[in-house]
């Protein structure tokens, strides 16, 4: 009798009713990635990737971090190795992730992109470089053709809005079925405490906006005019990664004088620094309010914690961690002072450190206002937190103290264009979850109902709720 491959028809569904909910209901549905890191030059350049170093190890830093783990030399890693080289870096780490997701997702994608059942080891390595390598020169391999063969129907990239905006005008010029939409991200707006960095960014969005930046007021009104610059190209999300809610607002008058000083060359305090981006994040939620916009809020993270790697190499390489900042109080002076005001948009509160998933779930249910189902989102398990058993955590949160039913599901936050599967990945946990509580009568055997729940976060819900143009 044949072995069955490690990746399988039921890989990860253990029961009968998690089978028939993946099956039936899960599998077939759409992609909406409506938040990643691809480069948009890519997909509008329709690029074909020349090996599995291009496609899978180019920018992944959950790769990079498992390889320093392993004990690689950082040559094999971001240096100047050959891009072979550093593959079979990462073939002979492989099979020490066993327990980690990266483990599962490597040969997810192997399976999915190129039918490849083998274990990727040092001694598949080899072999599986040379097949994937004559797999991805075939045209079915370009980057527009895997977004249609996972099924993609629209993803939204991560853009400053200092940056112009070609490779998404080039996607819907060259009439693109899939939406390529970007995503309004202005965290480097408000870095006044770091004034070389931010003087050059303000410099940026002068030319980028037509609006010169050397007023408070004028800083404002160029990020406007940016958030208008994305509208007409179809975005409809803004993105904000923080530390923490910034929830301390100053006056015009003294937000003027913080941004005269970092203009000038000189550093904001810290506690100015959050007042500033307190100002900033309540204009930008007031835009998406207006425009109708979802307003992303990615809390957390303890970012660039190695210094020798982050002035080696730079920023998102690998070397961040979960933070235990407080995070109840802010939050919710943030989202109560737009809510306020009637200007708090539709948002999606993205969760790094597992202890603090009921403070976000229960923070959801205070801001909700009968306008839109599930106006206020606990967001997919993210970062440390997008594998199957942090997956879970995410999901009881939200059933224990919300609507499961009207979760919008996950996303790939990656740069790479093997990382579809994270969708197939997701889905299985959430049918083995609900599955399990079939099983055990915690829940109705009522296909129907519960079936329609499953199709729903997988796809329509996002779709409903984000109002994006999808193919």
């Amino acid at each position: 009798m044949r072995a069955m491959s490690f990746i399988h028809d039921d890989f990860l569904l253990s029961n009968q009713a998690a089978r028939r909910l993946y099956h039936e209901f899960a599998k077939d549905e759409p992609i909406l990635d409506y938040h990643n890191h691809l480069p948009p030059k890519d997909i509008a350049q329709d690029r074909q990737f020349k090996n599995l170093f291009e496609i899978w190890l180019e920018g992944d830093h959950y790769k990079w971090r498992a390889m320093r783990c392993n004990g690689v030399p950082e040559d094999l890693i971001t240096g100047k190795a050959s891009p072979r080289d550093k593959f079979m870096a990462w073939a002979k780490t492989v099979p020490h992730t066993l327990r980690n997701p990266l483990y599962h997702w490597t040969h997810i994608e192997l399976k999915r992109y190129f039918g490849i059942d083998t274990l990727l080891n040092e001694s598949t390595a080899a072999a599986i470089w040379e097949q994937t390598e004559a797999a991805l020169a075939k045209p079915e391999m370009s980057a527009k053709n895997i977004l249609r063969s996972q099924k993609v129907k629209a993803l939204c990239t991560t853009d400053d809005p200092a940056d112009p905006l070609p490779w998404h005008e080039q996607c819907a010029k060259d009439g693109f079925e899939i939406g390529v939409y970007p995503t309004f991200r202005p965290d480097k707006s408000y870095s006044v405490h770091q004034p070389e960095a931010w003087n050059a960014w303000c410099d940026k969005l002068s030319a980028t906006s037509g609006i010169e930046v050397s007023s408070y007021g004028q800083l404002l009104a160029a990020l406007a005019k940016r958030h208008d610059d994305f509208h007409a190209i179809g975005g409809r999300l803004s993105d904000h990664g923080l530390n923490v809610a910034h929830a301390n607002p100053v006056s015009d008058a003294e937000a003027e004088r913080i941004f005269a000083k970092a203009r000038s060359g000189t550093a904001a305090s810290l506690a100015e620094m959050d007042q500033f981006a307190s100002n900033i994040m309540l204009h930008v939620g007031r835009l998406n309010a207006a425009k109708g916009w979802t307003m992303q809020l990615h809390i957390g993270p303890i970012r660039n914690n190695n210094t020798r790697l982050a002035k080696q190499i730079g920023a998102d390489v690998g070397v961040d961690s979960i933070g235990d900042w407080p995070q109840a109080e802010p939050l919710s002076r943030f989202l109560d002072t737009l809510d306020t005001e009637n200007a708090l948009p539709k948002t999606v509160l993205y969760n790094v450190n597992p202890g603090l998933n009921y403070v976000f779930a229960t923070m959801i249910g205070n801001f909700m206002d009968g306008t839109i189902p599930g106006k206020i989102q606990f967001g997919s398990g993210w970062w440390f937190l997008d594998q199957k058993e942090a997956m879970e955590w995410q999901m009881n949160a939200l059933s224990n103290l919300g609507l499961l039913s009207r979760f919008i599901g996950m996303l790939t936050d990656s740069r790479s264009f093997m990382s579809f599967p994270r969708h197939e990945y997701f889905r299985r946990t959430l049918c083995n979850l609900i599955g399990k509580d079939i099983e055990s009568g915690e829940v109705p055997a009522d296909y129907d109902m519960v079936g329609s729940m499953v199709r729903n976060i997988c796809f329509a819900n996002a779709k409903a709720y984000l109002g994006l143009k999808t193919a």
